[in-house]
């Protein structure tokens, strides 16, 4: 089970990222989405799902969004009332600053902690207004007498130019994190640079290392690029320009995805870093979906 794999420090967990359905689905289209996707999710030999939870990272940059912000459906009553057929524990996102204490507690004590992970995720910015800190947060989380496993987010780009991110990381688990999931990697020397502080922090101040789920994602498009772009993803030069130029950019995303992967399993492996993966689609293009699904089937086989 995910949670005894996570409990255990072992590498090679394998998840799925999705987002749910847009909040104003018609109840009859959610039912077919959600039957879709228990069938395509339930042949893949996963050991969870990963549910997010949105929110609108406006104040993160000036420059305009590539796609509409619209809101979805919240990932956990979405993940309990549609795909409650799908036997997979299921890892809710909860981008705490939009909620209120209450809200967050009650969350964190009705879901089954059998059942359910739970990430937290902070502001966009410095600059977003938010009901809840993520020190606030995790008080929470402390205060609740919840057991659900708490996972939380790294950046391993941020590395590169702040050099903390293996910090943020042991803050974190200091705050009761026993996994982590990165935001979509594409600089696999940025995911390097910080795994390597990260074991040697760990080893010399002799703290045990969590699993780490590097989040890989296919690329459609060159709007989709430009979105991963705006979310704050980090693609070297040289690889933009290989997909910008490239006459299949989802194929060549796929290829590049693969191989980064292998590096950094390799990278870890070598050290005894427990590392995983999650393998998700930003765009809800059908061809986009079908790409994650095959990315994901490469990755299992590594």
């Amino acid at each position: 089970m995910l949670i005894d794999k996570i409990k255990n420090r072992e590498s090679g967990i394998i998840v799925y990222g999705m987002v749910p359905p847009k909040k104003d689905t018609a109840l009859e289209r959610l039912t077919e989405i959600a039957a879709l996707q228990e069938q395509r999710l339930q042949s893949l030999k996963i050991d969870g799902l990963v549910l997010y939870d949105i929110q609108d990272e406006k104040s993160r940059t000036a420059e305009a969004r590539p796609f509409p912000f619209i809101e979805t459906l919240d990932a956990y009553e979405y993940s309990r009332d549609y795909l409650k057929r799908l036997k997979l524990p299921k890892i809710i996102y909860r981008s705490v600053g939009k909620y209120r204490a209450e809200e967050l507690t009650k969350f964190l004590t009705t879901a089954s902690a059998k059942e359910y992970l739970t990430v937290f995720v902070g502001a966009a910015s410095a600059h977003q207004n938010v009901t809840l800190s993520m020190a606030e947060a995790y008080a929470v989380k402390a205060n609740s007498g919840s057991q659900l496993l708490l996972g939380g987010v790294t950046i391993p780009e941020r590395h590169l130019t702040k050099g903390d991110e293996h910090l943020r990381v042991f803050n974190k688990i200091k705050q009761g994190c026993d996994f982590f999931i990165s935001q979509g990697v594409y600089d696999v020397n940025a995911s390097k640079n910080f795994l390597s502080d990260y074991y040697y922090y760990g080893k010399e101040h002799n703290i045990p290392l969590v699993p780490v789920l590097f989040t890989l994602t296919p690329c459609g498009s060159l709007k989709t690029l430009d979105f991963m772009k705006w979310l704050g993803i980090s693609i070297p030069h040289w690889l933009e320009n290989e997909l910008v130029h490239s006459k299949d950019i989802l194929q060549q995303s796929v290829e590049f995805s693969e191989r980064n992967y292998r590096e950094l399993q390799a990278f870890a492996a070598n050290k005894g870093i427990p590392i995983g993966c999650n393998i998700e689609s930003v765009a809800i293009r059908k061809v986009e979906v079908e790409a994650s699904i095959e990315l994901l089937r490469r990755v299992q086989a590594i």
